[in-house]
């Protein structure tokens, strides 16, 4: 069997740009203590979800990417043997901006990037301000330990995304997250948006037969108004939790999955094999109107 340990460092963030650095290298650091061979961390994990307004001074904590976030990831993975996902804020250009995450693999190299293709806009969720749609397409890393597919957050609503992206050769599909629940809502409201959230995202591990993996932060943030639910968890290819972090805390967790276990469920439910391809030109239009 091909084993592989996946570390998922869920935390909460400040304003200060470097302490929220440090502290993914230590989670990165504790999950590779524990045998982690591939590390990722939640979305945008260097500041606070800046997107709850429209402000132009947040595009000042964008980067180049490759740049200096990067670099200094690289040399963590390389003095750590391990692969390294990293959702970083991209300034492409002047007035060009993406959400993206960087894949640096074992031996410090850089490896390439995943820009996020679907962008929401929502109350609290001012993306579309920020980000440009991604036009890279949906991306697959050959790293040291699996080949590996990355979408982020909202991408994670779109069963396409995770279906092109396992076709591509995928074996593990990782979602670098960041969402929560407004801090007045009800339980049975809160219960019923992660339940949607985690089911969404098992029924893509079991739609494609892979391994799902999502990191998301936790803590309060906007001035109390958000409590991102944490949650953080692994399903194995049938859609089973292997792991789940709590809504409260920060954790950094350590899962061994194993990828060869693909084979198994595809062949045994082979909802590969009978895919009608012929059929599915119409998935490509916005609404299928009489017109």
């Amino acid at each position: 069997m091909a084993k592989v340990k996946i570390g998922l460092v869920q935390s909460s963030c400040s304003h200060h740009i470097e302490h929220n650095i440090e502290k993914a290298i230590e989670g990165i650091k504790k999950a590779a203590s524990n045998g982690a061979q591939i590390v990722c961390l939640q979305e945008l994990f260097t500041s606070l979800y800046f997107c709850d307004v429209e402000n132009y001074d947040n595009f000042k904590i964008a980067e180049t990417i490759p740049g200096p976030t990067t670099d200094r990831l690289g040399k963590i993975a390389a003095e750590l043997n391990v692969v390294i996902v990293a959702s970083l804020f991209e300034k492409r250009a002047k007035g060009l901006y993406h959400n993206t995450t960087a894949i640096i693999d074992a031996d410090g190299q850089y490896l390439g990037k995943y820009r996020k293709m679907h962008i929401p806009d929502d109350p609290a969720y001012y993306e579309k301000f920020y980000f440009t749609p991604g036009d890279l397409g949906y991306k697959v890393f050959q790293t040291k330990y699996a080949k590996i597919g990355v979408l982020i957050c909202w991408d994670q609503w779109y069963p396409e995304a995770s279906r092109i992206t396992a076709l591509l050769g995928a074996e593990i599909l990782f979602y670098p997250t960041a969402i929560g629940w407004a801090s007045t809502q009800d339980e049975d409201t809160n219960s019923e948006q992660y339940n949607a959230w985690q089911t969404i995202q098992r029924s893509h591990a079991i739609a494609n037969g892979v391994h799902t993996v999502s990191v998301n932060r936790v803590g309060y943030e906007q001035d109390g108004k958000m409590k991102f639910w944490g949650g953080s968890f692994v399903s194995n290819p049938f859609g089973t939790v292997l792991q789940q972090a709590s809504h409260e805390n920060e954790e950094v967790l350590v899962v061994e999955i194993e990828t060869d276990k693909s084979d198994s469920y595809r062949v045994h439910w082979p909802f590969l094999r009978d895919r009608r391809i012929d059929s599915y030109s119409p998935i490509t239009k916005r609404f299928i109107d009489e017109d």
